[in-house]
């Protein structure tokens, strides 16, 4: 019952010495990295954006453009991207993908870039719908094989119905 507070708080400080030297080291752990694999544990940099929504009543004039960027890992001989464009119509759930020219296909860097940016512009867009894009990315090592990977949702142009077209009703002939 009478216990010294000054011994049992020397527990508590080895403790806690302890779980601060090994946080260092766990923390790739938690990541999701592995301690044996040294490109996992580098965090990749992607960004995936909408650079630009154009709304028009005329259709073909209406587009989006949609960028992804990544930087290069440890180990990286190229790095790949791709850009699939995915369309919402109002009445429907979820976005689906949809055909666009050159959307859908790898673009590969030059070798042994740090930054490699590609753009995708879409035109003659339907009305009223959402469009986004799924930016996939690759890392791939001297050999093609592929090292890491990661993909990126953008945030949606909204393409608005266009506006009831005149009638011509009260207007002077």
């Amino acid at each position: 019952m009478g216990r010294n507070p000054r011994s049992a708080a020397l527990p508590l400080a080895a403790l806690a010495a302890a779980l601060a030297l090994l946080a260092p080291a766990a923390a790739p752990l938690a990541a999701g990295a592995s301690a044996t694999d040294p490109v996992r544990s580098a965090s990749p940099t992607v960004s995936a954006t909408l650079t630009q929504c154009v709304t028009s009543v005329v259709q073909p004039e209406r587009s989006a453009t949609f960028s992804g960027e990544m930087s290069a890992l440890p180990g990286t001989a190229r790095m790949a991207m791709r850009i699939e464009i995915e369309e919402r119509l109002p009445h429907e759930a979820l976005f689906h993908i949809v055909a666009a020219p050159g959307a859908g296909a790898w673009r590969t860097s030059e070798p042994h870039v740090k930054i490699f940016k590609y753009l995708k512009q879409v035109t003659d867009l339907s009305a009223p719908a959402r469009y986004r894009a799924s930016v996939h990315f690759r890392w791939l090592n001297s050999h093609g094989a592929t090292i890491h990977r990661a993909a990126r949702l953008t945030k949606a142009c909204a393409e608005p119905a266009a506006p009831p077209a005149a009638t011509g009703a009260g207007t002077a002939a």
